[in-house]
C-alpha cells in the first residue's frame, strides 16, 4: 500500500503544491499529514500568490476538493492531525471540510485504512514557545528545563483549567488504544518516540540554569 506522509508544511502555499502534484502523478492510497500544516502569523509573506485571510478554507479545502474532483475513485484517504504549531482555533474549520469529505480529522481517533488501524494524536509534551493549544504534560507534570508549562502561555480556545493541569499524554493514549492488538497500527503523532532519530534537536552541550538540556 503506497502512502506519503508529510508534515511542517506551515502553510507555504509551494510546498503544498508540490505535495499535490505528488499525489496527482502517484496515485497513493493514503495521505498523512502529521501537523504544523497552517500558516505561523509571520510567515504571510512567505505565500506565492495573494495571501489567504482564511487558510484552512480559502486554500487547503479548496485545492484538495479539486483534486478529489480530478482523481475521482483515485483520491487517496487524507488523514490528518494538527501540530503545536497550529492554532486549535482552526480546529472548527479542519472538522468542516472533514464533514465534505475531503479529508478525515484524526486527532484522538481510531480510523481503518483497509487492513490497518491508523490512531491520530496531536498533544506534545511541554516546549519552550508560548502557544500551549497542543500540550499536555507527558507522564507527570514534570517540564525539562528551558520548556514552559502547559499551565502557562496563551491557548487560542479555552481550556478547563483543571484538564491543562493533570491530563497526561500517557493516559490519552491508554484510552484511545485500550485493549487494541498494535501489530498493525500506524501512529500519526505530531511528537516522534522519546530517544529516537526522530526525537533529536541540536541541544548537545547547552544549558539552562547550569543543567545540560535533554537532546531528546
Amino acid at each position: 500500500m503506497l502512502c506519503f506522509f508529510a508534515s511542517d508544511l506551515h502553510g507555504i502555499v509551494g510546498r503544498y503544491r508540490t505535495l499535490l502534484s505528488r499525489i496527482a502523478v502517484e496515485r497513493p492510497r493514503a495521505v498523512l499529514l502529521g501537523g504544523d500544516l497552517l500558516p505561523r502569523p509571520f510567515a504571510a509573506s512567505r505565500y506565492s500568490g495573494a495571501a489567504h485571510t482564511d487558510f484552512v478554507r480559502d486554500f487547503l479545502a479548496v485545492e484538495f476538493a479539486a483534486l478529489r474532483a480530478t482523481l475521482g475513485a483515485s483520491y487517496p484517504a487524507v488523514l490528518l492531525i494538527m501540530g503545536n504549531d497550529d492554532a486549535r482555533v482552526e480546529e472548527s474549520a479542519i472538522l468542516s471540510a472533514s464533514a465534505d469529505g475531503t479529508w478525515q480529522y484524526v486527532h484522538n481517533r481510531r480510523v481503518e485504512l483497509d487492513s490497518v488501524s491508523v490512531y491520530g494524536y496531536s498533544y506534545v509534551p511541554p516546549t519552550p514557545f508560548p502557544l500551549k493549544d497542543w500540550e499536555r504534560y507527558d507522564v507527570s507534570r514534570h517540564v525539562d528545563p528551558g520548556c514552559v508549562s502547559p499551565e502557562e502561555g496563551r491557548c487560542t480556545v479555552p481550556r478547563e483549567r483543571r484538564e491543562v493541569r493533570h491530563a497526561t499524554i500517557q493516559e490519552d493514549l491508554e484510552r484511545l488504544v485500550g485493549e487494541d492488538d498494535l501489530a498493525r497500527a500506524i501512529f500519526l503523532f505530531y511528537s516522534p518516540p522519546y530517544r529516537t532519530r526522530l526525537d533529536r534537536a541540536a541541544l548537545d552541550g547547552q544549558y539552562v540554569d547550569h543543567v545540560p538540556l535533554d537532546v531528546h
